[in-house]
């Protein structure tokens, strides 16, 4: 761990590379990445409780010519695309 005079010395080393004008604003969006970080795993974490209620495993089934695609343009809607898929 970390003493005092180390945190110290650290502390006037980020000062003097960063700027003191800059700091505060990046502690600030540091301190919001650990937040939404944090509330994304509780999120996970809550997310796999749920799954675990089920019975067995999930199962996808899709058949043979079943994609997900980006929307489509207007060209690909007025056939112009070559595509045989469905519109």
């Amino acid at each position: 761990m970390l003493g005092m005079s180390e945190l110290a010395l650290l502390l006037i080393v980020l000062i003097v590379i960063i700027g003191a004008r800059k700091l505060p604003g990046l502690v600030r969006s540091m301190g919001q990445s650990v937040r939404i970080f944090k509330s994304e795993a509780k999120a996970m974490k809550s997310e796999d409780n749920t799954h675990q209620d089920q019975s067995g495993p999930r199962i996808i089934r899709a058949q043979p010519g079943d994609v997900i695609s980006s929307p489509t343009t207007e060209t690909e809607r007025s056939g112009e695309s070559g595509s045989t898929g469905p519109h």
